[in-house]
């Protein structure tokens, strides 16, 4: 089985100032499939280029906010779910747009807390984001959307969602058909290890996944922790057969010159 890959248009071809002008450039580079956070520009304007290029868009972050200010998502924020509701329709209004089969739900950055506070502080954000999930799997289904949810390593123990354990909990824990887990082997690797076994045994609850090598985020092929040839191999043999989102910060000037390992 050949794998399926997707540049991810906030990490490769940002030499590139103009968000839209990125889809040109994947296009050129052999990509049918591009990922990423798309509301930097008027959602229009990205569904004229995305058909003029005739490129699948596969993923989409739901609105996040500003990671400037300190917001990486709303689903799970105390205080903040209707705004949470509010954000998914903007989300979903991008993704109708684009056809794009399913959105990353961010959960969010804790609220500034003392530490004593913080195993209650937790416990509700854990209440609250299941609450979420639960609403926007339906809400996604209706559309024909998946959602997804993801671990994130990059912030320390600041986000909500940080390990893979903690995101197979809470796919057990949400319960919908139509929420499942997205896996990026960077995060995994940071958190958790145990690759092969993470895969194998979550597959049916694997909605996506993307892939960067490990410390320093860069192509599959550059120096660093994960054997990325036995992990494609691994991932053609339990019969993956979705796309891969290329999460990775090119180590290259140019994001074109970091694709050489897809030749290979």
């Amino acid at each position: 089985m050949a794998l399926k890959f997707a540049a991810n248009l906030n990490f490769m071809f940002t030499e590139i100032s103009s968000y839209c002008e990125r889809y040109v450039a994947a296009k050129a580079a052999g990509f049918t499939a591009v990922e990423g956070v798309p509301y930097s520009e008027p959602v229009e304007k990205i569904v004229a280029v995305k058909e003029r290029e005739d490129i699948e868009q596969i993923l989409i972050n739901s609105f996040s906010g500003d990671i400037s200010k300190g917001e990486l998502g709303f689903a799970a924020l105390p205080g903040r779910q209707k705004y949470f509701k509010e954000t998914l329709d903007l989300s979903i209004k991008y993704a109708k747009g684009l056809k794009c089969p399913r959105i990353h739900i961010t959960a969010g950055i804790l609220p500034e807390h003392k530490p004593a506070d913080r195993e209650k502080l937790l416990q509700d954000m854990e209440t609250i984001y299941i609450e979420n999930l639960r609403y926007s799997g339906t809400k996604l289904q209706e559309e024909g959307i998946l959602a997804v949810i993801e671990p994130i390593s990059a912030l320390g123990d600041k986000y909500f969602l940080r390990t893979q354990s903690q995101g197979i909990d809470m796919i057990k824990k949400i319960n919908h058909p139509n929420v499942k887990l997205q896996v990026d082997l960077f995060h995994a690797q940071r958190t958790d290890g145990n690759l092969t076994n993470l895969i194998k045994e979550n597959l049916p609850i694997i909605g996506h996944m993307q892939v960067s090598q490990v410390p320093n985020r860069g192509e599959p092929d550059s120096p660093g922790e994960i054997n990325y040839p036995y992990i494609f191999k691994l991932l053609e043999e339990v019969g993956y057969d979705g796309y891969i989102g290329l999460e990775y910060k090119p180590t290259t000037e140019k994001t074109v010159d970091s694709l050489g390992w897809m030749k290979k």
